[in-house]
């Protein structure tokens, strides 16, 4: 079987054919043709891109991996000097941009303007970038707009019809880029390991309050993604679109994170997780932010809007390519064996941001409905007010990067994972004894409901203890000096936020496997103690210091048989160990 990248370049060879043959077709939108007012089905989006290719040497449309709808995922790009060599190759010198739409189809904004975009730079319409190259996803969750219809979007004002928020399996794609339960993921992720973009835009549509702006941004948050680069987003790329937006008469301001309240208090930024598209970006060093339209404006203003954030960003991206190169390159080396890795955030209450944010007047008034009270915005009382925005973040866990983790062989779905990432894991090819770092849960929570397809842990908390440990042939070796590195470590140290702890990759070990009988344990819970001292001090105190324990029968024999032989060592051991710097 050919492999992904021969596949792709096959594929490039085929669609970067200098016998484009001209074709006479319409390349007039939907969105066009309705003034404004409708979105291009699944079908309409690919017969473009598909017309566009085939006229333009400049468009390439590329067929990816299958997503769970059973079509496979697209990538169209804009490159006016390729060549038969593959775009993806490493080699290329410009900065890679990729844009992914309707990852939640019925927020089709970006679906419709990327159309515009694509067409407008394949045309000379609007000034080609030198230094970038432009990689689009059109349609991300294809089962979402497969599923059509006009009334799930509730707040929503238009387009008359659009796709549906869960996938083919009915999740939510935007929560899946760790745990990649979907096809639809792991198309992407592939997708994104051999692009390697240098910036990414994820397009949205969203609103938690009613304001003046048809255009928010929510960057990664700058903090998180650290260092020169970090300080790059949110010093540089942010105000230079916010100013290029505003020049074109585009205001625009930071995603407002509110719900059923107003903004006038003040909001943080999002902290984009790793389980988000803009989160997942990050821990490749990838410059990202998502549009977010308010969904209270016309469906025409809404996209003209995304059309124009976008062309900004492409400019600034493309002025100053050469400074997110050479970003990027030295953020590679930040993280190292030996040094701290944050895997907890919280705001930073002692700085913040000013706004002059530009609201509607708020008030809370008893509810015809409910009885109750509720929230009511007046647009005839627009203001601008002065207001906190919380945009700094600091550290409140971080754990010493190890030189390499040491995986089981049996875990094979986390190597799979891994390997879709492009982590090198390669196969232990003889039996060793180590000296590791093990860890032990110690302590977590779990939500009460169901999550897609998830009951998430959080508050994930353990205990390290210092051990030979025997490793053996066919167990997979992790190393950290490769360029997954923050990857490597939001996924395997149980305590991250998106770890595949906490998604339940590893829930077998939090289940006792063996037991006993309370008849048969007794007798040999009395000879134990009589046999381990410590121990019966140790029994004696806790029963004397803890009513409860004292009175449990029961309990006071789990307690003996968790400090005997007879308990399972893999009960609460996390097998994944850390091998000691």
């Amino acid at each position: 079987m050919k492999s992904f990248l021969t596949v792709l370049l096959v594929l490039f060879i085929v669609s970067c054919s200098s016998e484009k043959k001209e074709v006479d077709y319409d390349f007039t939108s939907p969105f066009e043709k309705s003034q404004g007012t409708e979105t291009a089905t699944y079908s309409e989006v690919i017969a473009f891109y598909t017309q566009l290719a085939a006229n333009y040497q400049s468009i390439a449309m590329y067929t990816m991996e299958e997503t769970d709808s059973g079509k496979p995922l697209h990538l169209i790009t804009f490159n006016p000097n390729r060549s038969f060599d593959s775009e993806f190759s490493g080699d290329e010198k410009k900065n890679i941009l990729l844009i992914n739409n309707g990852i939640h189809p019925g927020e089709s904004d970006g679906i419709d303007a990327s159309m515009l975009l694509l067409r407008d730079l394949a045309t000379n319409k609007i000034e080609t970038p030198k230094n970038t190259i432009i990689a689009v996803i059109p349609v991300y969750n294809i089962g979402g707009a497969l599923n059509r219809n006009g009334t799930t979007r509730t707040n929503q004002n238009g387009p008359l019809a659009y796709g549906f928020r869960g996938n083919a399996r009915n999740y939510d794609l935007n929560r899946d880029f760790i745990k990649a339960d979907t096809r639809n993921a792991r198309a992407f992720i592939k997708l994104f390991r051999i692009l390697k973009p240098d910036l990414f835009i994820d397009t949205h549509v969203s609103n938690g309050a009613d304001y003046q702006y048809t255009l928010t941004h929510l960057f990664t948050q700058h903090n998180k993604l650290g260092g020169e680069l970090g300080k790059y987003l949110d010093n540089s790329l942010m105000p230079q679109l916010v100013d290029s937006l505003q020049k074109n008469s585009w205001d625009i301001t930071p995603y407002v994170n509110v719900f059923n309240r107003t903004p006038e208090s003040g909001f943080s930024q999002f902290l984009d997780s790793p389980r988000y598209s803009t989160g997942y970006t990050t821990l490749f060093n990838c410059l990202g932010m998502m549009i977010e339209t308010h969904m209270l404006k016309p469906y025409k203003q809404r996209v003209e809007g995304t059309y124009e954030l976008i062309k900004s960003f492409i400019s600034i991206a493309d002025k100053d390519a050469e400074v997110i190169k050479e970003l990027r390159h030295n953020a590679l080396g930040k993280y190292k064996a030996g040094t701290q890795y944050p895997l907890g955030w919280k705001i930073d209450s002692t700085k913040t941001t000013s706004l002059a944010f530009k609201g509607y007047e708020g008030e809370i008034i008893p509810s015809k409905v409910t009885g109750g009270n509720r929230l009511k915005y007046d647009r005839t009382k627009p203001f601008t007010k002065d207001i906190a925005y919380y945009n700094y973040f600091k550290a409140k866990d971080s754990v010493l990067i190890p030189s390499a983790y040491v995986i089981p062989r049996g875990y094979w779905n986390i190597v799979e994972l891994l390997r879709i990432n492009k982590i090198k894991v390669p196969v232990i090819q003889e039996d060793s004894i180590i000296d590791a770092e093990v860890y032990k849960i110690k302590n977590y929570e779990t939500v009460g409901r169901p999550f897609e397809g998830h009951y998430l842990h959080y508050n994930t908390q353990i205990e390290t203890t210092y051990e030979k440990v025997t490793i053996k042939k066919g167990d997979y070796l992790v190393k950290t000096n490769q360029d997954g590195v923050r990857y490597i470590m939001e996924t395997l140290e149980p305590s991250g936020p998106d770890s595949f702890f906490n998604w339940n990759f590893f829930d077998a070990v939090l289940q006792q496997k063996e037991g006993f009988s309370p008849y048969v344990w007794e007798d040999k819970a009395e000879k134990f103690l009589t046999e381990n001292p410590a121990v019966k001090t140790q029994f004696e105190q806790k029963k004397a210091e803890d009513p409860n324990f004292s009175s449990n029968w029961y309990a006071q024999l789990d307690w003996i048989h968790k400090q005997s032989p007879n308990y399972e060592e893999s009960h609460l051991r996390y097998p994944i160990i850390r091998m000691r710097n």
